[in-house]
């Protein structure tokens, strides 16, 4: 069986590409700042209850996640991992009770705009993961 591996349309084919822009987008600043090892990051890092020194190994996975994302050809590992840097993240901020919109759900924020736009540059996982009308459900 063939699967298309093309967008369903122009139009998710670029929004898509936009939402692919602004995780990398973001991941990338994330990763240099903690690479950089700013007193910002320091002081988060602390606030979170993390040891400093661990900031330059977290923003160099961040960089690998990001790089793995953005290529096309590894996209899907690229979201696979991240999915698993932002279950941390998630479980940092409940565990700290950082406030639930701004701070733990910005990780669901970022994950569903890495998948969605995955889902919408990619036939395969559209496939993999059908959306149904209800008049397609047997019940």
């Amino acid at each position: 069986m063939e699967i298309d591996q093309q967008p369903s349309s122009n139009l998710a084919a670029w929004t898509g590409r936009l939402l692919r822009a602004l995780v990398v987008l973001f991941l990338l600043f994330d990763g240099i700042i903690k690479v950089m090892q700013l007193d910002i990051v320091a002081t988060t890092m602390t606030q979170l209850g993390y040891p400093t020194d661990l900031s330059f190994g977290l923003g160099a996975m961040t960089l690998v996640i990001a790089i793995l994302y953005a290529i096309p050809r590894t996209s899907l590992l690229g979201a696979v991992l991240l999915t698993g840097l932002l279950g941390g993240a998630i479980a940092t901020h409940l565990r700290v009770g950082s406030p639930v919109f701004s701070h733990l759900l910005f990780g669901v924020y970022l994950g569903v705009m890495a998948w969605g736009g995955l889902y919408l540059r990619d036939g395969r996982l559209r496939a993999l993961f059908p959306v149904r009308r209800s008049s397609d459900l047997p019940w």
